[in-house]
């Protein structure tokens, strides 16, 4: 498996980790809608979360959550629309991002942007 891949699934783990420590409900995984996939879809308390995790070996070339494009910003929403339209979800949404910086293995940064993004603002 390539490093990068090795890489994105350790973070997508701790990320797991960090929410379910902060109270939050998983409810999905790496769920896919056409061309996006959404890493994780919590629950916080009453607010349906869409994460996208961002994972990187260095800050060298930037913070990992640079990484979250416009385009990637409006793939997380379709996925989001389409997740909300499948449960029939009508309540508060929010859209956010956990950037991880993995040094080593003792050496993790983790940095949890809420409300990261908003639908229908220009992203």
């Amino acid at each position: 498996m390539a490093q990068h891949i090795k890489t994105g699934k350790q973070g997508e783990a701790l990320a797991l980790e960090y929410i379910k420590d902060k109270g939050y409900e998983i409810l999905e995984t790496n769920w896919r809608y056409r061309r996006s996939e959404v890493d994780i879809i919590a629950m916080d308390q009453k607010i349906l979360v869409f994460i996208e995790v961002k994972t990187r070996g260095s800050d060298y070339f930037g913070k990992p959550e640079i990484a979250v494009t416009k385009h990637k910003k409006k793939l997380l929403i379709d996925a989001g629309t389409a997740y909300m339209q499948k449960v029939m979800h009508t309540w508060e949404i929010r859209f956010d991002i956990i950037a991880i910086v993995l040094r080593s293995e003792n050496d993790v940064e983790i940095q949890h942007y809420m409300d990261a993004f908003f639908p229908g603002l220009s992203i």
